[in-house]
């Protein structure tokens, strides 16, 4: 539904963006992650048709953003950054205005706003101006205006700031419920918003992209593994440890305890418990300790330093 090929911003001789492809297909949630400065936004308004690229292609539902942006636009609600409203509107206003804006009309669009009004949590102020809306409060009403012509592909940036935890949760379902059926693309920094919504995690960093995989496949991205929490009863030589693939070290924590480094991540798990029956240690317990999203992302986007 999304296709990024070799896309490249140039702001002077600065790359904001430098050669990235990634895709996103139909009922997909993509997490698009990076520092700031990392070329997240301008990638976005780029997909959106708000940027030219110097180099490269984005292609929406088969459109080039270039050729067609006026197909790429009816087919993408957009919720940027710094999200734009008329504040002295007021918020059923507002949303009638741009639906409007997209062709709707009549009964069709009074009950897409009624709908989503109700979606988004905005049925108390709807009949409130925006500019006397709390920041959280603005933020629904830029995701219902991405939404009021029902797009097949959603670009979020940053779609929960200034929302408090209650607001949070109800934003993530909908976004959820969004993505059984749509392309969704959304950067954040909360990162257990990624582990909570997303399918794949795309990383760019000072431009680059720098990791393109399903969540749960992050940790075999960098060089820090797992760490493997192995019990033992009694003393064991922890030199066949050691010459195991894939294993990088083998130190001793407290009582029977040893902490055993892998170097990726595949599960050492079962070849420790083959070498402890094959050396006749007694193995009480064995756990895996996975690498956080937060030292993955800061491993991928600190090496190029």
């Amino acid at each position: 539904m999304v296709e990024i090929t070799h896309l490249t911003k140039l702001f002077g001789e600065q790359a904001a963006v430098n050669d990235i492809t990634f895709t996103a297909g139909r009922g997909e949630i993509l997490g698009f992650l990076g520092p700031n400065g990392a070329g997240k936004s301008t990638t976005m308004k780029i997909a959106t048709g708000y940027l030219p690229p110097s180099a490269g292609s984005v292609r929406v539902a088969d459109f080039d953003v270039v050729e067609h942006p006026l197909e790429v636009r009816r087919r993408v609600g957009y919720l940027p950054e710094h999200n734009p409203l008329y504040l002295d509107m007021y918020v059923h206003e507002y949303l009638d205005f741009i639906g409007r804006v997209h062709g709707l009309s009549g009964g069709t669009l009074r009950q897409r706003v009624k709908d989503l009004v109700g979606r988004v949590g905005l049925t108390r102020e709807q009949n409130k101006q925006i500019g006397a809306l709390s920041k959280g409060y603005r933020q629904r009403v830029g995701l219902a205006q991405a939404l009021v012509h029902d797009p097949q592909v959603l670009i979020l940036d940053e779609p929960t700031t200034g929302l408090d935890p209650n607001q949070i949760g109800e934003i993530r379902q909908l976004i959820r419920e969004l993505g059984q059926d749509k392309t969704v693309i959304f950067s954040t920094h909360i990162l257990p918003e990624v582990q909570a919504l997303c399918d794949r995690v795309v990383i760019i960093s000072r431009g680059q992209l720098v990791a393109d995989a399903p969540v749960r496949e992050l940790a075999g991205l960098t060089k820090g593994g797992a760490v493997i929490r192995a019990e033992f009863e009694g003393p064991i030589d922890p030199e066949p440890l050691r010459r195991l693939p894939g294993i990088k070290s083998v130190e001793q924590g407290q009582g029977g305890i040893w902490l055993i480094r892998t170097a990726g991540s595949t599960d050492q798990r079962g070849a420790i418990s083959r070498l402890a029956a094959q050396q006749g240690w007694l193995l009480l317990g064995l756990r895996q300790d996975e690498q956080s999203l937060e030292q993955v992302f800061q491993e991928l986007t600190t090496k190029q330093k």
